[in-house]
């Protein structure tokens, strides 16, 4: 970049366009959380295929891209397609750099809807914020892409000369599982100076994030047997250990007394982290008024640089079917969350021989369906990153914070492979009271007024520089 202070006259009408323009973006984004864009195949695969259709229709609208296509790419070892994504994609002209835009349309499963306060696909607003499922993951995201690209080219037109690639992938919430081959496949349009992932989150609800570390992941399935029947507790209850009992007391290890991980071979990473009060935890992750935080260290400390483990799945007997039956095997799903710096392979096979090690009574263990992700550091030190945090404190009014997220995005390990010259910015439209994957998400609409100035800045600021 030959140009890293690029001028700023265009500022002030950028951010007149971006404000100008959040009506219509929010409006767009309301008809997209309506989609109920969910890639499990329990779920209707044809809401998917129009959640796909409606985000290629906003970016064809737009009129600055050279071709926007929706597209599948094989699912590798398999003989499947993945999910619909959109590729959108413009040539940069005269010497201007090139901008990948990522996000994803598909959405979580809204769960119960008991829990929540209106209905999950129908977008409601109140005390400020954007109600529905997808309304800040990952919907948002997509509205900032476009919602900036209508401002730019607003106020550019002709001058535009910045080349832009917009992917929103359909599946990132069922594990990206087409991903990689769909870099492979669309890796020319793909290929750009910097890469924006807009599925992460800020500090708060008025200071911008700049993500700089994402912990890895490691999620399996596990069976502990203990018999090959199911026996009466009464008869045979005392003598012979069932498959809970097992399974409970290894589970139990993996833990120490003051709730972290105790596994050997899991890492930490030794970084400072801001300060973050037992307070602001309890208040944005709603801890009960009589339950303790868990873990040593800084709280900051164990949510980005120490792993985690949670059993987040398990199939026994129903508590309305229960009788007085020793089980003879029990299936839990565990979820481990992996320091950054240590890979997803490494940790598992730490977990497993950890669980292999401390199996209790010879239960048997089968261990499947394993699922690995490596975190992410970014390198501070470059142009875009620059670029980024001037245009987060102009956008928002406030300087940014950098960020780690305890969080995973797993595929970031493809773009760093398949792009290894690129810039990845790991932005987002999210607050720490957004509740993603839970009842009643939410938006916070200032926040997303904000993120949208900060990326129309970017693109504007991007397309005054030279390479």
């Amino acid at each position: 970049m030959t140009s890293p202070v690029p001028p700023r006259e265009s500022d002030a009408a950028v951010l007149e366009a971006v404000a100008t323009g959040i009506p219509s973006a929010l409006s767009d984004l309301g008809h997209l959380v309506r989609i109920p864009g969910m890639a499990w195949p329990a779920f209707d695969q044809s809401q998917l295929e129009r959640s796909a259709e409606a985000v290629a229709a906003l970016a064809s609208g737009i009129g600055v891209f050279d071709e926007v296509r929706v597209l599948r790419a094989a699912i590798p070892g398999t003989d499947e397609q993945g999910q619909p994504a959109v590729l959108a994609t413009r040539a940069a002209r005269n010497g201007k750099p090139t901008i990948l835009l990522y996000a994803h349309h598909d959405v979580q499963p809204p769960g119960d809807d008991a829990l929540w306060e209106t209905p999950p696909f129908e977008p409601t607003v109140r005390d400020g914020r954007l109600y529905g499922r997808g309304a800040a993951d990952d919907k948002a995201g997509i509205m900032s892409h476009i919602a900036s690209i209508r401002a730019v080219s607003e106020v550019l037109g002709d001058d535009l000369d910045l080349g832009i690639a917009m992917f929103i992938e359909g599946e990132e919430e069922y594990g990206s599982r087409s991903f990689a081959q769909f870099l492979s496949d669309n890796k020319d349009a793909l290929r750009a100076d910097a890469i924006v992932v807009a599925d992460s989150g800020n500090w708060d609800s008025v200071t911008p994030g700049l993500t700089v570390s994402l912990r890895g992941n490691a999620r399996f399935t596990m069976r502990v047997r203990t018999l090959d029947h199911a026996s009466h507790s009464g008869m045979f209850g005392g003598a012979v250990p069932d498959a809970m009992m097992a399974t409970v007391t290894l589970l139990s290890t993996l833990w120490n007394a003051d709730g972290s991980v105790a596994v050997d071979g899991m890492t930490e990473r030794d970084a400072p982290t801001p300060d973050y009060t037992e307070a602001t935890l309890r208040d944005e992750a709603g801890l009960l008024p009589g339950t303790t935080p868990i873990g040593d260290g800084t709280i900051l400390s164990r949510i980005w640089n120490k792993p985690s483990v949670t059993v987040i799945g398990i199939d026994a007997t129903s508590v309305a079917a229960a009788s007085n039956t020793l089980l003879p095997e029990v299936t839990v799903v565990i979820s481990a969350r992996v320091a950054p710096g240590q890979t997803g392979q490494y940790a598992y096979d730490a977990l497993e021989s950890h669980l292999r090690a401390h199996a209790p009574f010879g239960a048997e263990l089968a261990f499947s369906d394993v699922d690995l992700g490596d975190g992410f550091l970014v390198d501070t030190s470059g142009w875009a990153v620059a670029l980024t945090r001037d245009a987060m404190r102009d956008g928002y009014g406030v300087p940014p914070v950098d960020l780690g997220v305890g969080g995973s995005i797993p595929f970031i390990a493809d773009l760093v492979r398949e792009f290894p010259a690129a810039q990845i910015l790991v932005t987002g439209v999210e607050d720490p009271h957004s509740r993603a994957h839970s009842p009643n998400e939410s938006l916070h609409l200032d926040t997303f007024r904000h993120a949208v100035a900060t990326e129309a800045l970017l693109l504007a600021r991007m397309n005054a520089a030279e390479l």
